[in-house]
């Protein structure tokens, strides 16, 4: 297990948000935490602690007031920590080579791939094309649904036919060179993981993969450390004391002993 950190920006601003409260309509999200620090702050905090592929995702679409402000903040990012950050939301074929170019490791793609409720293979193969396998990873961010969890786009807000199984995650590792998965339904709330989840990430073998989503003390940490096999990377974010949290981050990396 690996600690992969995040910078997750929204209106401007780097945040940490309830997942299941955004909404598009008056770019509304319920705040945990709202920094005063811009993106290349803790961009700087990661690569001076040598942490590498934490990720940055953009919460606002591209037809929002705030989008222009969102991407500033992540090109900061990008170019305090070049190489050593993957940034989502948004991303397509026509978007990825930017970010590349501004310095981020990997593309991370969710609703570009996964339209009108379906995986778009002419998509997939199309933004490959452009970032090659090794640069992109697929989100595949999940909401609990009857008693399976189902893939969902458009930051979070509707819900996809692809269940989330092994054979999905073994089908979609041909064409990408990681997967982060974000417990939606848990997402923000520091109230715990989503066990089912861990369970089966950490029961398939294949590429690597990132789970996000309630981890909000250290038994969650070692908790996950056992449902996922000691395979699945951990990200952190509303419990974390960078973000307002109660888990110190040195004390969160002397646990997970990156």
């Amino acid at each position: 297990m690996k600690f992969r950190p995040c910078i997750d920006i929204h209106n401007g601003k780097v945040k940490q948000i309830v997942g299941g409260s955004l909404l598009d309509k008056g770019d509304y999200a319920k705040d945990n935490f709202v920094s005063e620090k811009d993106g290349d702050f803790y961009a700087g905090l990661y690569k001076d602690a040598g942490l590498k592929g934490g990720h940055i995702i953009l919460l606002n679409p591209a037809g929002s007031q705030y989008y222009e402000e969102d991407v500033r903040q992540a090109c900061l990012a990008l170019s305090a920590y070049p190489g050593g950050l993957q940034i989502g939301g948004g991303m397509t074929a026509d978007n990825a080579a930017f970010f590349l170019e501004k310095g981020a490791s990997h593309i991370i793609v969710t609703s570009y791939v996964f339209k009108d409720g379906k995986i778009n293979y002419e998509n997939l193969k199309k933004i490959v094309a452009v970032t090659g396998k090794e640069h992109l990873v697929l989100d595949l961010s999940c909401r609990k649904k009857g008693e399976d969890y189902y893939i969902v786009t458009d930051r979070w807000q509707k819900f996809t036919d692809v269940k989330l199984t092994e054979n999905v995650l073994s089908e979609l590792a041909e064409y990408c060179d990681e997967f982060l998965v974000h417990a939606v339904d848990v997402e923000g709330k520091a109230g715990g993981i989503e066990e089912d989840i861990a369970a089966l990430l950490g029961n398939w073998d294949g590429i690597p993969v990132t789970y996000a989503g309630g981890v909000s003390s250290f038994e969650d940490l070692r908790k996950l450390k056992e449902l996922g096999k000691n395979k699945v990377d951990v990200t952190i974010g509303s419990a974390l004391d960078l973000f307002g949290g109660k888990m110190p981050f040195s004390k969160v990396l002397d646990e997970i002993k990156y």
